[in-house]
């Protein structure tokens, strides 16, 4: 046996054992996804997408206010994360010093690596004892504390790749700093951080635990940010615990709805961050 051969050979080994490993890896993914399909295909209705939920042991109804709360959540939550990320990625890029920016990415890889049920509690500590009440804004705020670090991160990760040409033809023309990072690198990154954000919307749409603390639900329309507000994931949860049937039901219908939106918003970031790359 020659040496072309053997090298062959361990080449076929190798192509062998990296098809086996990501045939392991997606082999649970597909099973998930096949199996809450096959839950939760049935009770997807227009009734799921325009009804509330009906009355404890009563058939029916459907997961619209939950759908509308989460919604809401994410709004806000990207209201008050999104530009906050953003801003400070920028600051460390253009501004931030050697130190400064050390210590704030790392106190930003922290906070990504901290459970969620975690930053709930501080959400509740920050927000619903001081309101005396459970609320979409310290919902929100919970949400948006899982966010900035992600926004953070994947922004300041695309303004690095902004040729500072780019930076340097603007200033030349007089355009201050600000006005530069901005309209200049800013604009540039625009695809990529566009990626960020959806990957961080995917991320907390599907977040139970800090709803828990802050935002504890609602079976009814809310009418107020100040008020326990619906959403999805809590709906999934409670649902899901419950001895009722038509709630069980429901709760794969709402698992495959929000696996569906998770899957969509990765594809989208996926999208544009190829579109990016190949421009």
């Amino acid at each position: 046996m020659n040496r072309l051969t053997i090298r062959s050979l361990k080449n076929a080994l190798m192509m062998l054992l990296l098809g086996v490993a990501t045939l392991t890896v997606l082999l649970p993914l597909v099973m998930i996804f096949v199996h809450i399909v096959k839950m939760g295909i049935s009770s997807v209705s227009p009734d799921f997408f325009t009804q509330i939920p009906a009355p404890p042991g009563e058939s029916g109804g459907g997961m619209a206010n939950g759908l509308v709360g989460s919604a809401i959540l994410i709004v806000l939550a990207g209201g008050l994360g999104i530009p906050v990320g953003i801003f400070g990625a920028m600051y460390l890029v253009e501004y931030g010093g050697s130190r400064i920016s050390s210590g704030i990415r790392f106190a930003a890889d922290v906070l990504s690596g901290v459970p969620s049920i975690i930053t709930g509690m501080v959400a509740y500590t920050l927000m619903v004892v001081p309101m005396k009440g459970f609320s979409a804004l310290a919902g929100a705020v919970a949400l948006a504390l899982i966010m900035i670090p992600i926004v953070l991160r994947t922004t300041e990760e695309q303004l690095k790749m902004v040729p500072d040409t780019l930076r340097e033809a603007s200033l030349a023309l007089g355009v201050p700093l600000w006005r530069t990072s901005l309209r200049v690198t800013l604009r540039s990154a625009l695809k990529g951080v566009l990626t960020g954000i959806l990957l961080a919307v995917a991320r907390i749409a599907g977040e139970t635990a800090p709803l828990l603390f802050t935002a504890l639900g609602n079976q009814f329309w809310s009418k107020k940010l100040t008020e326990p507000i619906a959403a999805l994931p809590l709906q999934i949860f409670n649902f899901a615990i419950s001895p009722y049937d038509d709630w069980h039901r429901l709760a794969w219908a709402g698992a495959l709805v929000l696996v569906t939106l998770m899957f969509v918003l990765s594809l989208t970031a996926r999208f544009l961050g190829r579109n990016k790359y190949q421009s």
